[in-house]
């Protein structure tokens, strides 16, 4: 395998790792929308709060060091990317900075209104985000981002392949934080919130793999290469990926969170890991090879001993983060009173 590979591949890990943590991050704004008033809602957004709050910041170290990776290894690809698709990727930043700010704000509400606007903010946020980003990820995957940039800043994301990546991140992200926000639920205990969400998680779930699945056929009319792609190399994969939905939907119908959680991230792992074995050789589809793309050698080399040293400091301590924040003391260590007012968390879901 060549140096410019090992590296993609290190970078890429990144990109997987940012699908199943951001994702599940972000996926939980479409629970909060979907949650209800103040009355059916409030105790669903208090365990999004509690959920989420120790580790909604750190997921975006991926983020970083993807846009790192890609700036420093493949600095054509990356000017490339950013001035053809600056306005999706405009919208996916503005999506991360509303989110961020109203979820702290609504926290810190005097009064419901407050709540509402800072809470719908938060779950706007939450969902343009890996909806813009998918639309890149199309982009890119359908060969509409040239390898001297200044491509059209309209239809190389306002095009089949890339919403059906749109639609597709926020439903994945819907599903992974559907299962996790179910299991926490049962976790601690709260058996009428949990079986408030599994039938919701099931339809959203069933409703992703299903538009997954006939997404196939417009893709392969509008990017060939991609098409070709998934129904080649990449078609392992995909079955895995399909495999996986369904026992994750199974283990939830059965009420077995805890492995629905493992079958459910490898679902999502697969599907993105599809999508990039589809594309390969190329990192601008049609337009560039990885090979072609990549920096100096002693550039890819410093990249790589940076890994190194990360995966022996930063990752350990994340690993640990998410570790701490799955076990039963954490669940029941503090009860935070409410997502934006006292009265909302006594309030059980109905409907």
């Amino acid at each position: 395998m060549d140096l410019s590979d090992v590296v993609a591949t290190a970078m890429f890990i990144g990109v997987v790792l940012y699908g199943l943590f951001g994702g599940a991050d972000f996926g939980s704004g479409f629970w909060d929308l979907t949650a209800g008033g103040a009355q059916r809602g409030g105790r669903l957004r208090v365990l999004i709060d509690h959920s989420i709050g120790p580790v909604w910041e750190a997921n975006h170290v991926w983020l970083i060091y993807i846009l790192v990776f890609l700036w420093t290894a493949y600095p054509g690809v990356f000017a490339a990317i950013t001035t053809t698709l600056f306005i999706p990727l405009s919208l996916a930043l503005l999506g991360i900075v509303l989110r961020g700010a109203n979820f702290a704000f609504r926290k810190y509400s005097e009064t419901m209104s407050q709540a509402r606007l800072f809470g719908a903010l938060f779950a706007g946020g939450s969902l343009i985000t890996p909806f813009f980003l998918g639309t890149v990820v199309g982009a890119v995957a359908s060969g509409r981002v040239p390898a001297e940039g200044y491509g059209d800043r309209i239809t190389s994301w306002l095009n089949p392949t890339s919403l059906l990546g749109g639609i597709l991140a926020v439903g994945t992200s819907a599903f992974l934080a559907g299962v996790f926000l179910t299991a926490d639920a049962a976790r601690s205990d709260d058996v009428t919130l949990a079986e408030y969400l599994r039938p919701r998680a099931l339809l959203v779930g069933a409703i992703t793999g299903a538009i997954a699945i006939a997404a196939v056929v417009p893709i392969r009319h509008d990017a060939p290469t991609l098409g070709a792609g998934l129904l080649g190399r990449a078609l392992p994969m995909i079955v895995v990926s399909a495999a996986a939905g369904v026992l994750t939907l199974v283990l939830v119908f059965r009420r077995r969170y805890r492995p629905a959680r493992v079958s459910a991230v490898l679902a999502v792992a697969a599907i993105v890991i599809g999508w990039a074995l589809a594309q390969t050789p190329w990192i601008l589809v049609d337009h560039m090879l990885i090979a072609d793309a990549a920096g100096a050698r002693a550039t890819l080399q410093a990249l790589l001993i940076v890994v190194a040293l990360a995966a022996v400091t930063v990752f350990p301590a994340l690993a640990y983060l998410f570790w701490l924040t799955q076990t039963d003391a954490w669940v029941r260590a503090e009860q935070p009173a409410s997502a934006g007012g006292s009265s909302e968390a006594t309030q059980q879901p109905t409907g």
